[in-house]
């Protein structure tokens, strides 16, 4: 979730500080400016890691009075991972899907309704979503046979169009807001937002699994995506190893099949998209998540009862002490 990223920046010590040493205003200027920003392909900064570890010589521009240093430091960075489990609090809920906050510092987490736990619905009237499980049922009448089985489908289905009050005998999870929820991330999207003579673009570049089909990859099709993608700026991003077809090994060296096979994230450049007209900018850095799997969703669905009893004898002996 949380890595230390090496940087590499002009820093512009202002003439107030020339009086100061050069590390100490160097240091200053650092603190100033990156804690709380979102950098393109790299995360969500949230403070420098020790001091700077180079600081070249200061440069005088005309007409300006401060010094500029070449300077090369680490910062502690958000970035959480493809497939990383983390554990946030539900915002808000909306027929789209959910928004979680995690930490209380990063708010642009997105789980959307075709990754939420099958069975689930959006219930109106109260503004959140419903997980049904049926699984109890099945286990109940695996010896009634098929037909009976069958029954009970249709009778389930009939009763997810129900309203909420008059349903019995269901198995009913809501996903309340305010709860601790636990999630998997399958995609990092960042966006650079740009003014150009067309009008406002964004550009987003999307770092999800080769397995992911919500987002268009596919593992056999992806040869093109596995290459370089241009960023916004204009500048190359890192390349990703080359494919088994470019290192000459064809089918007969059995390294093509797992190369295509491999679930190393692939990053993908997405098309610039026109926001001359749009009220709501997208955020720079958002995270898509998952709830479903099993131990997904809120953490008081898993909780046991010998962990509900251990939490309760832990206040209990906080309350005698």
């Amino acid at each position: 979730m949380f890595v230390v990223a090496l940087l590499a920046d002009t820093i512009r010590i202002p003439p107030p500080l020339l009086s100061r040493p050069t590390l100490t205003s160097v240091q200053s200027e650092i603190d100033r400016r990156y804690p709380n920003r979102v950098l393109g392909d790299v995360g969500l900064v949230v403070c420098p890691y020790g001091p700077p570890l180079d600081v070249g010589d200061g440069l005088l521009v005309p007409g300006d009075g401060g010094a500029h240093h070449q300077v090369v430091f680490r910062c502690v960075v958000f970035r959480p991972f493809v497939e990383e489990v983390l554990v946030g609090v539900v915002t808000e809920s909306h027929p789209r899907g959910l928004r979680i906050s995690v930490g209380g510092f990063f708010e642009n987490v997105f789980v959307p309704a075709y990754w939420m736990l099958n069975p689930s619905r959006y219930e109106e009237g109260r503004g959140v979503w419903v997980w049904t499980p049926t699984y109890d049922d099945e286990e109940e009448d695996m010896e009634g046979g098929a037909a009976v089985k069958s029954e009970e489908g249709v009778e389930a289905s009939a009763d997810a169009t129900d309203d909420a009050e008059g349903e019995e005998g269901e198995n009913r999870f809501e996903i309340e807001i305010g709860a601790e929820i636990r999630f998997k991330v399958k995609a990092v999207n960042f966006t650079r937002i740009t003014t150009t003579m067309k009008g406002v673009q964004a550009t987003t570049t999307t770092t999800a699994h080769a397995s992911d089909r919500a987002f268009g990859l596919n593992s056999r099709d992806g040869g093109s995506d596995r290459g370089s993608s241009s960023s916004s700026n204009g500048e190359g991003d890192a390349k990703l190893p080359p494919t088994a077809t470019e290192n000459g090994n064809g089918p007969d060296g059995g390294r093509a099949e797992e190369e295509e096979d491999s679930d190393a994230p692939v990053r993908r450049r997405s098309s610039s998209a026109d926001l001359s007209d749009a009220g709501n900018r997208p955020a720079p850095m958002q995270i898509v998540g998952s709830i479903c799997e099993d131990g997904l969703g809120l953490t008081s669905w898993w909780r046991g009862e010998d962990e509900d009893g251990e939490d309760g004898e832990e206040d209990g002996d906080g309350e005698k002490g």
